[in-house]
């Protein structure tokens, strides 16, 4: 496969004057050879977890409750792995601004491609959902790497000016075409005509006023967003999970598994799906692979309300 070219290494995000010190310190770290960014990860680690104990309760509590039939051991070696992995994606995420195509692809192997490529061959666009598993920056940047079809990656503004520009930059560096959040109808409507991939972080937190679906995800009631749902059902699109998990510090493996092909009359318009089938696929990959899930993000933050207390 020819690599598609990454922007220039002297381009940089569209910031303020103000701004460019702190982007020369961030790209001047990314030049620093692997072996040394990973000897500070380490370094990072340490004082994370061990001097700082950055959300450690939090993961901890999240660990628990996600495997009640681990061991306190088995969950202590699982929780000390997530935070190295946490570290390593720190300094893995800065080393993409500098990055060639080539040496990001020979740190990939993926397997499951060629069902998406031929989806889109039949002329489908493909919708993709992923989640935060190993590192989702590398994920979502080598979708224009590991794809010949166009791929368009939906991705929610930061509040901060400087970083808004810096992951954009960082993540579009190869080529994947970003979609605000809420351009993605106009965006779907606009090409519409193209055969296209689509892809969504779709494990987020959705706010609790807007939660429209709960299920059991790793023995606990949780929310999910149903944006990709609704979707798959208007524009008739099949829809893929990909998984991500580490081979060894550095190296990763991407997988692309089928959840629904596109919605025929026959499919009960009823119901949640593609969500349920996400949720299912997602947790059997996290209990698979356990340290490679973002396991310090508060991802149940928020209680399912109890009909007979609100009664």
């Amino acid at each position: 496969m020819q690599l598609k070219p990454a922007t220039s290494s002297f381009t940089r995000p569209n910031l303020k004057l103000s701004q460019l010190p702190f982007w020369w310190l961030l790209k001047g770290i990314s030049l620093v050879p692997f072996p040394v960014l990973y000897a500070f990860s380490t370094f990072l680690y340490l004082v994370l977890y061990r001097l700082i104990g950055y959300r450690k309760k939090v993961v901890r509590q999240n660990l628990e409750r996600s495997f009640p039939g681990k061991s306190p051991a088995e969950l202590q070696k699982i929780e000390k792995q997530f935070f190295l992995n946490l570290t390593d994606l720190i300094v893995e995420s800065l080393k993409l601004i500098s990055l060639t195509p080539a040496q990001l692809k020979e740190r990939l192997v993926y397997k499951g491609h060629e069902k998406v490529e031929a989806q889109v061959a039949t002329g489908n666009t493909v919708l993709m959902l992923g989640a935060h598993l190993g590192n989702w920056e590398y994920m979502s940047a080598a979708s224009q790497i590991i794809f010949k079809a166009p791929v368009d990656g939906v991705y929610k503004p930061l509040a901060s000016s400087f970083f808004d520009e810096f992951m954009k930059f960082m993540r579009g560096r190869f080529g994947i075409n970003l979609v605000r959040m809420k351009d993605t109808l106009r965006h779907l409507i606009r090409h519409k005509a193209e055969h296209r991939i689509f892809t969504l972080l779709s494990d987020q937190v959705p706010p609790y006023g807007e939660i429209q679906y709960w299920t059991t995800f790793l023995h606990q009631d949780t929310p999910f967003y149903v944006g990709a749902e609704k979707l798959r059902t208007s524009f008739k699109f099949p829809a893929y999970f990909v998984g991500m998990r580490h081979l060894k510090r550095g190296y990763y493996e991407i997988e692309f598994q089928e959840l629904l092909p596109a919605p025929t009359p026959e499919e009960p318009q009823e119901g949640f799906l593609l969500t349920d089938a996400f949720a299912q696929k997602l947790q059997a990959w996290v209990e698979r692979y356990p340290a490679d899930y973002l396991w310090s993000h508060k991802r149940w933050k928020h209680k399912k309300p109890n009909p007979e207390l609100e009664a």
